[in-house]
């Protein structure tokens, strides 16, 4: 595989989160009852008029601001013909010549090394309805068609399946941070068209490409483009010839499959619509919207190492999911120990969350009471394993750390004269490891420490 070099390059379908349709006031929900969320305009009848959603703009040029493309003040919107079942009017409304934004980098990090992708653009156009294949019949949901999205394309600027990844991540990361996009991948907010060609080392111009269509998780991108790049590599040095095509991932067999031969851009007849006006935007717009944007995922990063003074690791993991981040800083606000806060998220909430298969908004705790219980542990009120107890009440039920410790009873033991006792009982029952502790064994005291714990509850203060 040394003697050559495969060059990738990602379109990224994003589902903007606006309240309403890209051309309709139909609400722009998921998981309703299927073509419950549709109008004339949204399924294409004749007469219907279309008129462009404000919101949507305004979230596209932001998205350009934060990932460093050129905000186009002109641009326009096209009709792309092409006929599938999930496509109510037969063509696509998108833009071609004329898009939004222009050019832009994402910053990635690979094995060490930083770098940035390039982008071509970003265009703004509707989503499609949703096909449902079953044993004996096809339906189609168009709640789906008609929903704003983002459409953002690299330059062929990747060159393995690990840049890809680390690509999907920051970006998905930057448009969280964004508020555009809910960018959940089980609803289908983000899905990525994965273009892959290789070629020789020093070849002068790039091999045939082909497109992996739909790829909506990480994993799957990852291992989608492994098996393409091998599998290119291995039709060329046979002697074969790769064909410019669309093929599907089977995640289950492991391999892309060919799906139909690819099309050209002519193919798709692009003409101006005539229903829709220019978009013309304002230098005043756009700096009024560049206000908005919010501090990004590496800013942040750096920010938690040196003002909070956390390691670097921590700050990576804590600052990869928004919500999470914001949880954190939550927490900090009312405990102020910045690395007690640090090791409660990404210990005890991080592995809750993933046992229960749940997000930060579905649990029941609050950055409030995390930040109260954190305090009532470095104020040794409570000891680590009587802080966890109360943890996993406030996870699952929530409530107010305080009271649940004095609901319980949980309250750490730190009057001498209140443990003598456990001491007596604790050596007058292990006259072995009493003797092996005076006898120059210091391990042995770490069992008699335990049986005091033991005897106490687990309410004593251990130090």
């Amino acid at each position: 595989m040394s003697e050559w070099v495969a060059t990738i390059g990602l379109e990224t379908h994003v589902q903007l989160n606006t309240n309403t349709k890209i051309w309709c006031s139909c609400p722009n929900d998921y998981g309703v009852s299927p073509n419950t969320h549709v109008c004339p305009v949204c399924l294409g009848y004749p007469g219907a008029m279309p008129v462009l959603n404000h919101e949507a703009v305004r979230k596209t040029v932001m998205s350009g601001l934060l990932l460093n493309c050129k905000i186009g003040m002109r641009s326009k919107h096209d009709r792309k013909s092409y006929f599938y079942p999930d496509m109510p009017k037969n063509y696509q409304i998108t833009q071609y010549d004329q898009p939004l934004c222009i050019g832009g980098h994402v910053a990635i990090e690979v094995d060490g090394v930083k770098r940035d992708v390039q982008l071509n653009r970003i265009h703004l156009e509707e989503d499609v309805g949703k096909n449902t294949h079953l044993a004996s019949s096809s339906g189609v949901d168009f709640n789906r068609a008609g929903t704003p999205l983002m459409e953002i394309v690299t330059e062929a600027d990747m060159h393995n399946a690990d840049e890809a990844l680390a690509y999907v991540i920051a970006l998905k990361q930057i448009l969280e941070y964004g508020g555009v996009s809910d960018c959940n991948l089980e609803e289908g907010n983000i899905r990525c068209d994965v273009n892959t060609s290789v070629a020789r080392k020093g070849a002068t111009e790039l091999g045939v490409k082909t497109e992996i269509k739909n790829m909506n998780t990480f994993k799957g991108i990852h291992r989608a483009l492994s098996y393409e790049i091998k599998r290119q590599i291995k039709v060329l040095e046979e002697g074969g010839e790769i064909v410019q095509e669309t093929r599907r991932w089977d995640d289950e067999a492991e391999v892309t499959q060919s799906m139909r031969t690819k099309e050209y851009a002519h193919d798709y007849r692009y003409f101006p619509d005539p229903d829709l006006m220019p978009i013309v935007l304002t230098q005043e717009q756009v700096d009024t919207w560049g206000e908005e944007l919010p501090e990004l995922p590496q800013a942040r990063k750096v920010r938690f190492e040196e003002e909070l003074g956390l390691p670097a690791y921590d700050a990576e993991v804590l600052v990869a999911d928004k919500e999470v981040a914001d949880f954190f800083e939550g927490v900090v606000e009312v405990c102020g120990n910045a690395k007690a806060a640090s090791n409660w998220v990404m210990g005890e909430v991080l592995r809750a969350l993933s046992e229960g298969e749940k997000a930060l908004s579905d649990a029941a705790i609050t950055a409030v009471a995390l930040g109260e219980l954190i305090q009532l542990v470095d104020k040794k009120v409570l000891n680590g394993p009587k802080a966890k107890e109360v943890f996993a009440i406030l996870f699952e039920e929530g409530g107010d750390p305080k009271a649940i410790v004095e609901e319980k009873g949980l309250a750490q033991v730190s009057d001498s004269g209140a443990i003598d006792s456990f001491v007596d009982q604790a050596i007058a029952e292990n006259p072995g490891p009493v003797a092996d502790f005076q006898g120059g064994k210091e391990a042995a005291l770490q069992f008699l420490v335990g049986q005091v714990m033991r005897f106490s509850k687990g309410k004593a203060n251990p130090q």
